[in-house]
């Protein structure tokens, strides 16, 4: 019985209760493990923005979506007629962002242990302990996505060769784009990539800490720490944020 006990409470131990799941622990070194342990969430910001541009029964391509913190989210939104596409290239990041969707029950997210291209191919990341593993590099376009409204992508210095292994999906769908824009010598390419592709794009700066926060803790672990992102939209659409400033 002492051996059930033991168990149970360290399954318990392991597992974090978060504003939108419950959610295997993480990587105490990352800020997005550090948010969700402290405060039950991560980037409610960027939330916040994109929860005006999704609706029920969207399609979503999230690359880089760790252990899923925000993956959680966006298959609420999108609800049972959506679908969520995500990938994670890391192997134990992957599992654990699997796990998370299978605790959660989440039958509209469809994960896909990949990196994000301009080709197919092999590749090499730096992952735990600087140990160095092989993944997987697909293209957008060979997902080969029946509809698709928005794009996330949260590693920096991506965008560019993602969006060249995208044309076609991008040429077909015209999806938002969401991105984490790069330091300043990527930063302009990035910028003019997509306005290339008759995109408009504004800038978004979501702070790491909430005040509002899931558990309402007052301690802010990130002072002043905001990320610099971009979202983007076709230049033929109606959508407009009067509120930031365009690029």
């Amino acid at each position: 019985m002492n051996h059930l006990h033991d168990a149970t409470t360290q399954l318990a131990n392991n597992l974090w209760p978060t504003r939108y799941g419950v959610m295997t622990a993480a990587n105490p070194e990352s800020f997005a493990a550090q948010s969700l342990k402290a405060y039950g969430e991560w980037m409610e910001q960027e939330i916040e923005l994109l929860s005006t541009v999704i609706e029920e029964g969207h399609t979503v391509l999230e690359f880089g979506a760790e252990t899923g913190a925000h993956t959680l989210w966006l298959a609420k939104a999108v609800g049972e007629r959506g679908q969520v596409h995500v990938t994670e290239p890391r192997r134990l990041t992957f599992q654990k962002l699997c796990a998370n969707v299978a605790l959660n029950q989440l039958s509209n997210v469809y994960t896909y242990q990949r990196y994000l291209g301009r080709a197919t191919g092999q590749g090499m990341i730096t992952s735990g302990e600087s140990k160095d593993e092989a993944f997987t590099v697909t293209t957008v376009d060979e997902l080969k996505l029946d509809a698709l409204h928005l794009i996330k992508v949260n590693p920096q210095k991506a965008l560019i060769n993602l969006l060249a292994g995208a044309a076609e999906t991008i040429r077909k769908h015209r999806p938002i784009i969401y991105f984490r824009l790069s330091e300043i010598e990527l930063a302009h390419a990035e910028v003019q990539a997509i306005k290339d592709l008759g995109y408009r794009a504004w800038s978004h700066v979501p702070y790491l800490y909430n005040p509002d926060n899931h558990v309402g803790s007052a301690t802010n672990l990130f002072p002043g720490c905001v990320y610099q992102n971009v979202i983007a939209s076709p230049a033929e659409g109606n959508f407009q944020l009067d509120a930031r400033h365009e690029l």
